[in-house]
């Protein structure tokens, strides 16, 4: 363990790099029109890290405003495989004028770092890019090689970043055996303030879909009887409201197994999304790894209000579980018939176990900081850029260690209104991860 003067000092930087990351717009939507890009984050970290004595890779991959930044920190054991720790720099958008701060100020009060990102995810790039800097200015020397990877474009799939990367900069990457990221590591508060710690150990898979509906073009005014919107509006209502099959993946048969021990609380199959529901705000997160979800998110057609358009489209988020692609296309394509199109972009589920000396080390790391408290595996309903790097036969966890408030809607925070992280639990990240990193 590093000594208590010079962690202390890493933490208190993570503080300040999270607030400096977030005053940098990074605002990905998806649009080559309107997307800000990474470009000055990257830049931002690549100085830091130069600062501080790394050789770093810069990659451009998409234009002049999608850019990647890897540095590798060479540990004692050069047979091992290394540990990759990996984050993306954008963000999603953000309205000022529904926030208490401006989203891009980075504001530090009231015992928080506020703004877009504070969550998803510039605080773990912040407790990272403090630890890499701290292990190389004081040099301290892992256990195994750590990969540091600062990535563009999740929130748009990873195209221009860790996709992009995995398909023409696996060389990067050689050795890694392992990973961390976001969106696990954090404390929920349970019966009699036991606080467990959910590393995420899974990921639905994530389709978004397009569905294309054809009809007859023609003016408002007349009687028809093949209307695109008519038809389109069918099928969307039609899987909006459709419940898909619930299915207990083992991921989540063993995080509801450790809240039962903890607590007693019993979740029977019979009326399990009830008994999830005592889980209080990460219950939307549990609950909706029960079951697929397909949810319209978009419509489009027309550009008259008196012209019948011959097409007409809507964009579908759907999430799901793994081991149930083909059942979901089967069911999906039962509910909808032959005459919609479908268009998607894909991203495969992520699923490892909870075991082995790298679950190990972050249980301890944990319970070194936080004693009496507790490490269970969970499922993320969203996804990461862990899709992207289990395609080297990486095997993925979230682990970005976070002590909340026992009142706080975390999960809620996540591409919300007035995201924000307490202060102390990113002091305290930054001392579990440092724990982690050196001992795993």
């Amino acid at each position: 363990m590093t000594e208590p003067n010079l962690i202390d000092a890493a933490a208190d930087e993570a503080v300040t790099l999270t607030s400096e990351l977030i005053r940098i717009d990074t605002t990905n939507t998806g649009d080559p029109e309107t997307l800000v890009g990474e470009r000055a984050a990257a830049e931002y970290v690549a100085e830091k890290l130069t600062d501080a004595g790394y050789e770093i890779t810069y990659v451009e991959s998409g234009g002049k405003d999608r850019h990647n930044v890897v540095v590798r920190l060479p540990g004692t054991d050069r047979s091992r495989g290394a540990l990759l720790i990996h984050g993306h720099l954008d963000v999603v958008p953000a309205d000022p004028s529904e926030w208490s701060v401006h989203p891009f100020s980075g504001a530090v009060q009231d015992g928080y770092v506020w703004g877009r990102g504070a969550v998803d995810m510039k605080d773990m790039v912040g407790m990272t890019l403090a630890l890499a800097r701290h292990y190389k200015i004081n040099g301290i020397v892992p256990p195994r090689d750590l990969v540091f990877a600062f990535v563009a474009d999740e929130e748009a799939g990873g195209k221009f970043g860790a996709q992009w990367l995995v398909e023409n900069r696996p060389e990067l990457f050689e050795g890694v055996t392992e990973a961390i990221s976001e969106v696990g590591g954090f404390s929920i508060t349970l019966k009699d303030n036991v606080r467990a710690y959910v590393i995420e150990t899974a990921e639905k898979g994530i389709r978004w879909m397009k569905l294309r509906v054809r009809g007859t073009a023609g003016h408002g005014s007349m009687i028809h009887r093949d209307n695109a919107v008519t038809k389109l509006a069918e099928a969307v209502a039609k899987l909006g409201q459709h419940q898909f099959p619930l299915v207990l993946t083992d991921s989540v048969r063993e995080f509801l197994a450790g809240v039962t021990e903890i607590t007693g609380w019993d979740f029977p199959e019979d009326d399990l999304e009830g008994s999830v529901a005592k889980l209080g705000n990460i219950s939307r997160m549990i609950g909706a790894t029960l079951r697929d979800t397909a949810n319209p998110t978009m419509l489009t057609a027309g550009y008259k209000s008196n012209v019948i358009p011959s097409v007409a489209e809507a964009a579908v988020d759907c999430r799901i579980l793994p081991g149930r692609i083909d059942a979901f296309d089967r069911e999906l394509d039962e509910l909808l018939g032959p005459d919609i199109e479908k268009e998607w972009m894909e991203l495969p589920p992520v699923e490892t176990t909870f075991d082995g000396a790298l679950v190990d080390a972050m249980t301890a790391a944990v319970l070194a900081e936080d004693p009496g408290a507790r490490t269970l595996p969970y499922m993320l309903s969203g996804g990461t850029d862990a899709k992207s790097f289990q395609q080297l036969g990486i095997r993925n966890f979230g682990f970005a260690p976070l002590k909340l408030p026992a009142g706080l809607d975390f999960s809620g925070l996540f591409h919300g209104v007035d995201e924000r992280v307490p202060v102390e639990a990113l002091k305290f990240g930054t001392r579990v991860l440092d724990r982690f990193l050196r001992s795993s």
